[in-house]
């Protein structure tokens, strides 16, 4: 599967921005998950995928999560990353990922 990271307009790679603020040892932990994706796609091992809604879905990171898009059978969007700190999804943080998902979905379909 590839992997690849939401970008914006002005070239920031919001997902690994997200992940240089993270302490060395859970960076290098959401990395080799990110590795592993690639390699074994959804099978991964000790990987947990969660659909919210529409194509918007989630990756388990421990306290981690990584929202994502599929943009094709085998291109796995990586639109946004947050601590997780509740049970439910912040609203803020959903409604950044759908915005994110939306301009990639229709840059897929240009």
């Amino acid at each position: 599967m590839q992997i690849i990271f939401y970008t914006t307009a002005a070239g920031r790679n919001i997902v690994l921005d997200y992940l240089d603020t993270l302490d060395v040892a859970l960076k290098a932990a959401i990395l080799e998950a990110l590795a592993d994706i690639e390699r074994y796609g959804f099978e991964s091992p000790g990987i947990r995928f969660r659909h919210l809604e529409g194509k918007l879905w989630e990756i388990k990171i421990q306290n981690q999560r990584i929202l994502y898009s599929m943009a094709g059978s085998n291109q796995m969007v990586l639109v946004h990353a947050y601590k997780k700190q509740g049970q439910k999804l912040p609203k803020k943080e959903r409604d950044v990922a759908l915005k994110r998902m939306k301009e990639v979905l229709n840059e897929k379909a240009n």
